[in-house]
């Protein structure tokens, strides 16, 4: 018969359930949590149920918002002509980090993933042609991960919009900055060289 007590273990399997954290870290977070002081324990859980309670999809983009549009779709200084197609509210973040990107983003919610049990109907697909039929956009920009997934939710949305005459740009692969050509895997040092701009 084995030691356990059921709500240290509750807790490990609701944080074993979290991205990235196997069984390990989840105990590990779990003691870290049960040692924590009242008040910072306390200030965790409001913490999450406030971001529970008030943030939710921007009713323009998709993206995750507290107040009733996102600050992107509230800036009247941005580009209303160009609009940005991410997968998840975390690449709205990346790219706004660079401050080079002045237009608009649509947040898919992920990808399409027949693997997964995960086609275009569970994306947020039918709100970007909603957009496009409203909105005077002139070019729409596929910034989804490079992966298999990715490429593939690029492809099928570029062929969804090719009768609606709007420009569809992807977004360039090559070496990252500080990178070395030898470490390079051949798919990124093809993509760079069919990619490759005038200097």
């Amino acid at each position: 018969m084995g030691y356990a007590l059921l709500p240290l273990e509750r807790l490990t399997e609701q944080l074993e359930r979290l991205p990235g954290i196997g069984r390990k870290s989840a105990a590990r977070l779990a003691f870290h949590l049960l040692y924590m002081p009242r008040a910072d324990a306390d200030s965790l859980t409001k913490a999450i149920a406030d971001a529970r309670e008030n943030i939710h999809e921007c009713p323009v983009c998709c993206n995750l918002t507290d107040a009733e549009q996102c600050p992107v779709c509230g800036d009247a200084r941005r580009d209303r002509t160009v609009i940005c197609v991410v997968e998840d509210p975390q690449d709205v973040l990346a790219i706004e980090r660079t401050r080079e990107y002045n237009g608009q983003y649509h947040v898919l919610h992920g990808t399409i993933s027949p693997m997964d049990g995960r086609g275009p109907e569970a994306l947020r697909v039918k709100e970007l042609l909603r957009r496009l039929a409203d909105e005077g956009i002139t070019e729409v920009i596929m910034a989804t991960n490079p992966t298999v997934e990715g490429d593939y939710t690029a492809m099928y949305l570029s062929r969804l919009l090719k009768p609606l005459n709007i420009k569809v740009t992807r977004l360039a692969y090559g070496i990252p900055v500080g990178g070395d050509l030898e470490y390079a895997d051949e798919v990124t040092l093809t993509r760079s060289l069919a990619g490759r701009s005038e200097l």
